[in-house]
C-alpha cells in the first residue's frame, strides 16, 4: 500500500485524516447555564419543551451535569423555611 502511495504521490506518509468533531448541539454555554438557573424547579421534559431548539434527552442530561445542575428535588422545605413563612422565630429544641 506505501508502495503505491510513493508511485502516486511521490510521498509515502500516513494520510491525515479530518478530525470529525461532534456537531455540538448547544454552542452557547453561558445562554444553556442562564435557563438552566431560570428553569431549574422543573423537569427536564418541561425545560426541553421551554427551550428553543431540539435536544434529546440524552443530550439534555450530560449538559445540565457538565455544568453541575443534579436531578435532586427537594420536595418539602425545611423547618426554618416553614417558621419562616409562617413568620415564627426560630424556635429552640427547649421551647418544645
Amino acid at each position: 500500500m506505501w508502495l503505491r502511495r510513493k508511485a502516486e504521490t511521490g510521498d509515502f506518509r500516513a494520510k491525515v485524516r479530518e478530525h470529525r468533531g461532534k456537531n455540538n448541539k448547544i454552542t452557547d454555554w453561558e445562554k444553556f447555564r442562564a435557563f438552566a438557573e431560570t428553569h431549574g424547579d422543573q423537569t427536564q421534559v418541561e425545560m426541553a419543551e421551554l427551550w428553543d431548539g431540539e435536544l434529546g434527552d440524552r443530550t439534555r442530561s450530560r449538559a445540565l451535569k457538565k455544568i453541575g445542575f443534579t436531578g435532586k428535588k427537594r420536595l418539602t422545605a425545611t423547618v426554618e423555611e416553614w417558621l419562616a413563612i409562617i413568620g415564627w422565630e426560630k424556635l429552640s429544641r427547649q421551647s418544645f
